[in-house]
């Protein structure tokens, strides 16, 4: 082999082996779920949004969740022009504007669909038959998301108590973008094949022509809605009167247990005294046995 070719190969080498180190630097630094991403991703980044949802959500963000994060919080990045995490997160910690509805909005999780968890409709349809006709009935269902189980429970209290019964809801949500999808009411025909021919028709109202394959929510089920804004872990709920009937269904298992205990206070205070609590089927409360009472699966009574 020639001097030259040797000190060549040499040269490469060392470069090789300077590449190399890099590589191992940039991975012990971001860790391995950085590899082959758009943008580099920290178990400093992962930590700083677990601390920012848990503040502005209550929501807490277990450490299996690196991948589904990544993957919604990047979009905001492109979004907003930001190249890096770090750099995103800090502008987000030193701004108080719509982006932190986006933020908030991009860690959400939304699976719904109409009469999930039938049970509970049965119970809310013979609660609401207890009571005298005429009887006013005020309910919130606080994870409104985008729509199906508000309308559930408006078409559960029409077929109960008759389309001229005074009763109310409030639907609420954190996501603004669910809740804005909620309120028009428009859903693909696939999204309501769980629903009878006879609900489908007394309900809802076929899209024709440019509409085709889409239904819409009847007059008569909306404004029997008012949809809100409301974030469960701020104590600045906008309700002046209590309700009878509040559904808080797969809500609380992104909560730890004091912030659980919280929003249970809460709700406690603004339901009415014997009124029902509807919950998620993987959601037990039976440590808050003096503000509930157990009635049924996952339905509780306010003492």
């Amino acid at each position: 082999m020639s001097q030259t070719t040797s000190t060549a190969s040499s040269a490469r080498t060392r470069t090789l082996s300077s590449r190399a180190d890099t590589a191992i630097g940039a991975t012990a630094a971001s860790g391995p779920l950085s590899q082959g991403r758009e943008f580099v991703w920290t178990t400093a980044d992962f930590a700083r949004v677990q601390g920012l949802i848990y503040q502005r959500a209550g929501i807490s963000l277990h450490d299996g969740k690196h991948a589904m994060v990544y993957s919604r919080l990047s979009r905001r990045l492109r979004e907003t022009g930001h190249s890096s995490f770090n750099e995103y997160l800090s502008w987000l910690e030193t701004h108080d504007g719509p982006e932190w509805q986006e933020f908030v909005n991009a860690l959400t999780t939304n699976l719904t669909a109409f009469f999930r968890e039938q049970h509970h409709f049965e119970i809310l349809a013979a609660h609401l038959k207890s009571k005298p006709s005429g009887t006013p009935w005020r309910v919130w269902c606080n994870a409104a998301s985008t729509g199906e189980e508000p309308y559930s429970i408006v078409m559960t209290a029409l077929e109960a108590l008759g389309p001229s019964a005074p009763f109310k809801l409030t639907a609420s949500d954190i996501d603004s973008r669910v809740l804005a999808t909620a309120a028009q009411g428009v859903y693909r025909l696939d999204n309501v094949k769980g629903l009878s021919p006879k609900r489908l028709h007394h309900f809802f109202l076929r899209g024709k022509a440019g509409n085709e394959g889409l239904v819409r929510a009847k007059p008569e089920m909306r404004k029997a809605i008012e949809f809100m804004s409301v974030n469960l872990i701020r104590d600045d709920w906008p309700f002046r009167e209590p309700f009878d009937v509040v559904f808080c269904r797969n809500v609380m298992i992104y909560f730890d247990a004091p912030t659980q205990r919280k929003v249970l206070e809460r709700i406690h205070r603004v339901l009415k005294p014997g009124g029902m609590l509807f919950v998620g089927h993987a959601e037990n409360f039976s440590e808050s046995r003096d503000l509930f009472t157990l009635r049924g699966k996952t339905v509780y009574e306010r003492r």
